[in-house]
């Protein structure tokens, strides 16, 4: 049992599982915005236990540093991997600080927005199709660059729309060899395909200059992660050829700087929010603290 739980900005709890945090503490604090900067969240932890937050903040080691009574720190946001976190988890391990975090909460609803985006693109439902003549998924060459989770259930919805589907990871995988998918190298994938879906770890970026030459022109790319999965020059060349980007966050794209350029198409919403991904997030937040509770 905590002796206070400091939730220091929104993170998207049903209230159900609002309520259920009182069962995990003897006081329980939830702010309704985001703090302005290190001094407020400090401000707002004060001499809490355990604090939540999600991905609109961050706790570096210089908060941890000066809350001496944290021992537990739950993201209520998708944690990958330590590099990745908007917590500094090498600095927490270090000093007995448990953090966790969650996974595979809100995919569905990208995975609608991809296919959504792409249908109105090749039909033409908000100007010219893609390809002039109206077009079907059935055929088209996607290539896949990160297949985890969400990678993976959009190469699923994609097949089954009749894309071939190829794709580029750390590794080979069996499942989607056994499903048909190529695994090919980087630079093979990006020339072949004619839309390109970056399903990457946050400050994952795997396409530079020379990428972006191997892409060549005529082609389609989404980044469905949560920051641009390339370096910005080159991106912006690759813009001004006959070209499409596809976003549905401003951070996924890389700043409000670009969403007035005539080649992107951001919808400036986080497409995984829906109701069912934040029944799933409140499920998996409260399995968290159960489990550290033991």
């Amino acid at each position: 049992m905590f002796s206070k739980i400091v939730a220091i900005e929104p993170v998207s709890l049903i209230p159900s599982a609002e309520k259920a945090l009182h069962t995990f503490a003897n006081e329980v604090v939830m702010y309704p915005d985001i703090p302005a900067d290190d001094e407020e969240i400090v401000r707002r932890i004060g001499n809490a236990d355990a604090v939540l937050l999600s991905y609109t903040s961050s706790i570096r080691r210089e908060v941890m540093e000066r809350c001496p009574n944290i021992k537990y720190i739950g993201m209520c946001c998708s944690l990958y991997s330590p590099e990745s976190a908007n917590v500094d988890i090498i600095y927490a391990n270090g000093h007995g600080i448990t953090v966790t975090g969650i996974r595979d909460y809100g995919d569905e609803g990208v995975v609608e927005y991809v296919i959504s985006e792409l249908v109105r693109c090749f039909h033409g439902f908000d100007g010219p199709a893609w390809d002039g003549d109206v077009r079907e998924i059935t055929g088209l060459k996607a290539g896949i660059i990160g297949l985890g989770k969400s990678g993976g259930m959009i190469a699923d919805a994609l097949r089954f729309f009749g894309a071939e589907i190829s794709y580029f990871a750390r590794s080979e995988k069996e499942w989607a060899r056994e499903k048909g998918y190529r695994f090919l190298p980087l630079d093979e994938l990006l020339a072949q395909s004619e839309a390109l879906f970056c399903c990457l770890n946050k400050n994952t970026v795997l396409l530079h200059e020379a990428e972006f030459q191997k892409l060549g022109d005529k082609k389609i790319l989404f980044n469905t992660g949560l920051s641009p999965a390339w370096d910005e020059e080159p991106f912006v060349k690759w813009l001004s050829g006959n070209n499409l980007c596809f976003c549905d966050t401003v951070g996924a794209l890389g700043g409000t700087h670009l969403l007035k350029h005539p080649h992107v198409r951001c919808v400036q919403t986080s497409t995984g929010r829906t109701r069912q991904a934040f029944d799933r997030l409140s499920e998996k937040v409260l399995a968290n603290l159960s489990e550290y509770n033991g």
